[in-house]
This record gives structure tokens, sequence and C-alpha cells, in this order.
């Protein structure tokens, strides 16, 4: 739209450190301005008095600055020219191509009606163990990691972009560094794919209150090509605690009442707008949201984690396993609620009874670990429990390990035949007899004299009786 046909005045007549008020006709809430330069964006109206949020602050902005409204809300051109580029939160490309063409579409529009979703029903393989064993991810679903802030969850979301089957993968990145940007970058380039990937990105060094426009943009890319091309789409949002966070500097400036842990009253349905855009829909399309929802001390009863708790569809929780030095998907803190419309039905049919044993059996390991840490004397199945558990999180639960599920079923097997007997492990003989595989067999050798402190680092070591003969 030409200059000509803006509306643009000159008459502030109250600036705060990050909204500016104004008498104007004829405006529309959210509808993005610009003023003395900035990017704005109407957060009140009353009557004819006009309230803006200015992304930047609004520092050096004197009462006689240009005010320009640009007539709409922020859009975004969507189009097939998406595939493979980066965006800032207005959309504009950050690449240095040139802008795609396409319609223009208002960001933030209401989610599909319920009535008219399909139930989710499509498996989608991400390649990791601790993912598509134990909690399954189906199409459509909302889903966020849980994660301190010193782990790589960037790195993990990056993963799950290369690895999952989906036609397009579409990144919401909010306060990103520039190495977790360039990070992106280069393992999409060198993976070569590119070509697949959509990316928006917030930078730290761009104002906080933008990352509020980055869901919104990603979503509208994704509702395209989900909706009009019928294709799989999974979008990618790290990290929505910043992204909450944006929304309390929001209200505070407003001088809202802010509620639990600082946080607007509203978080919940701001990020049930967001979240409720996962969907299967009909024709074929989907769209998959994972998110990164980054923990304090790891502090789940945080409002933000709380409140998303409620909303998606589940959680996957990353730990650092100390006994194998890696990051996991926590078997026990981590569920994915739909995860039973797909094991057994499109994995293979031991994939549920696999599952449960295997998890039931690290369950007797952390046991046997918490008698070894009170002082009290492990049995010989305790230290079985106990071997077994480190082997399954590091070839199994760790996040770097990437294989077919086949094969994570296939070494669940092994790590069962290697441990433990048949009537152990607790699964149904119809599966024993199918996919039991007997191993060498193993003893566990300890000493007698070790005492608590040395039991805490102790080496357990395996022989083949067959050779000890």
């Amino acid at each position: 739209m030409g200059l000509a046909f803006k509306k643009i005045y000159t008459n502030i007549s109250h600036i705060t450190k990050a909204t500016c008020t104004l008498k104007a006709i004829g405006i529309s809430n959210e509808e993005l301005a610009m003023v003395n330069g900035k990017y704005a964006q109407v957060v009140k109206i009353i009557g004819d008095e006009v309230t803006l949020q200015v992304f930047e602050g609004t520092e050096g902005i004197p009462k006689n600055a240009e005010v320009i409204f640009f007539g709409k809300a922020p859009s975004l051109k969507v189009g097939r020219e998406l595939a493979g580029r980066f965006f800032n939160a207005y959309g504009i490309p950050i690449d240095g191509k040139h802008e795609p063409d396409g319609a223009e579409v208002e960001i933030g529009g209401s989610s599909v009606n319920p009535v008219r979703r399909k139930q989710p029903a499509e498996f989608i393989a991400t390649g990791i163990a601790g993912i598509d064993l134990n909690n399954a991810l189906v199409t459509g679903q909302k889903i966020p990691f849980f994660a301190d802030s010193d782990q790589p969850y960037n790195q993990i979301m990056a993963m799950v972009a290369l690895r999952a089957r989906a036609d397009k993968i579409i990144l919401g990145g909010m306060g990103l560094t520039n190495d977790d940007y360039l990070y992106y970058r280069n393992v999409f380039d060198n993976a070569g794919a590119l070509a697949r990937i959509i990316s928006f990105i917030n930078t730290t060094e761009d104002p906080a209150v933008e990352r509020l426009l980055i869901p919104d943009m990603a979503l509208t890319a994704a509702e395209y090509f989900a909706v009009q091309e019928k294709e799989k789409i999974l979008v990618l949002l790290t990290d929505m605690t910043l992204y909450c966070d944006a929304l309390s500097i929001v209200s505070n400036r407003m001088d809202q009442i802010p509620s639990r842990d600082s946080m607007p009253g509203s978080l919940y349905s701001d990020l049930a707008r967001i979240y409720e855009k996962a969907a299967q829909f009909p024709d074929g399309g989907s769209i998959t949201i994972i998110s990164v929802t980054s923990l304090s001390g790891g502090d789940i009863t945080h409002s933000i984690p709380d409140n998303t708790g409620y909303i998606t569809e589940g959680q996957l929780f990353l730990r650092r396993d100390t006994d194998i030095g890696k990051v996991i998907i926590d078997p026990f803190r981590s569920l994915s609620r739909l995860k039973q419309l797909v094991i057994g039905k499109q994995t293979r049919s031991d994939h549920a009874q696999v599952m449960n044993a295997a998890v039931r059996l690290y369950a007797d390991a952390m046991n046997a670990h918490t008698k070894m840490e009170n002082g009290f004397d492990l049995t010989e199945y305790d230290q079985r429990t106990l071997a077994f558990a480190k082997e399954y999180a590091r070839l199994l639960l760790a996040v770097d390990i990437n294989i077919q599920v086949d094969r994570m079923l296939d070494t669940a097997w092994e790590l069962f035949a290697r441990y433990f007997k048949k009537e152990e492990v607790g699964i149904k003989q119809q599966w024993i007899e199918t996919h039991w595989k007997e191993q060498p067999e193993y003893r566990i050798e300890t000493s007698q004299e070790l005492n608590h402190e040395h039991l805490g680092r102790m080496n357990i070591s395996f022989r083949n009786k067959e050779v000890e003969q």
C-alpha cells in the first residue's frame, strides 16, 4: 500500500517505556503501525484513544513523532516460495534473498473447529529411540520438550527436524542466540534439507516483544501447506518460556495485574490459542506441534510448564543421565497421550509389550539404585537390573540414538535375553516364542568386601560361563 493511503498522525498524547497513546479514528485492534521508524502494534482502543505497543521500546520517540498506521494486522505472504527460506518476526526475509510471492494472509487466525478435525492416527517416526519406542508421536499432536536451560534442546530440535518424516518442517525460533541461529542454518544446509524447511527467527538481539509474532507466523505458513497443499507439517517452537516472558513484559507495561509467577492472567488461553492449531485434517494434511519449554532447575510447577501440560497431549522430559554421561528422554516423566493410537497398529505388534516391560525393569533398577544409596544389600536380581538400566539408557533412551523402530524393538529383546530370564520380563508367551533370542549366559561378579562407598562406583563385569569353564 502506498504512503498516500496510510493514516498518518503526529499528535502523541502519552508515552511510557513501551507504549504510546494518541487519538485516531478508523483503527482496528492488532493493526500494525510505524512510530518514528519503529514497528508497533495496536493493543488497546477506547473510543478514539489508541494505545500502541512499540516493539523496540519508546526511547527517543518525541510527542510529535510521525505515526503511520498500515491499515492491517501483521500478515504473511504464503505460497510454495516460502520453502527453504529464513524470515524475521514480521515475515521479512533475513537470508538475503527476494521477498517471496504469494497470497497475503493475516496471522493469528482462529483454530480449526474440533468437529471438522479427524482423529490423529498416523505415526511420526523421529528416529530418536526414547521418543519412538516409549512415547510415539502422532500427526496432529501437540507436545513439548521440558528441559533445563543448560540442556542441548536446540540440537535435539534440529535432530527431530532432520529425522522426522514430514513434508515440511517449520521452525519458530524465539530468543535464539546468534550461535543457535547459525547452528540451525548450518545443520539444515549441510544436511541438504533446506528445501523442506521454513524458519521464522527472533534472536536475542531483536526486541523481546517481537517473539509474540513468531508462533503465529510459523502456524500461518503451516496452515497454508497443510490445508492448501495437503501436506504433513511439523512445527517446531523454541523456546516457549521466552514467548511467555514476552507476554509478561507486555502485560506489565499495560499495567495489568499479574497472576501466578508474574505471568498474565490470560496465559492459559494465550498458550492454548497456539497449541490448538495442531490438527489432522480430513483431506489428508496435518499440523503437528513440538515445542520446547525451558525449566528453571527442573521446576515443572511453574505456571508456564503447568499450563502447558494441561493444554498439550503429554510432554517429553529431558534429563542428563550421569551413569552414561548423555541426555536421555526420561521414561518416567515423559508421556505421549496419543501413542496408543499407533503402537502395535502402525508399528510392530510386540511394540506395546516391549515398551511396558522395558520401563518396568528400568523402574526396578531405580529402586535398586535407591537401595544402594541408602546402604542396603543388593540382590543378584538388583545387580542385573542396574546393568540393564545402563545399557537401556545408552542404547535406547539417549537422544543421539538414530535407528528405525524395528531395530529399537530388536535391541530391547537382546537386552532382555542378556540380563533376565524369560519369566522375569513379564511378556506374553506368544511374543517370547517369536522374538526371544538366546544370549550367552552371563553372571555378575562383585567383591563381597565392597563397602557402600565403593559400591557406588562399582564396575559391573560380565564373563561368558563357557569361556570360564
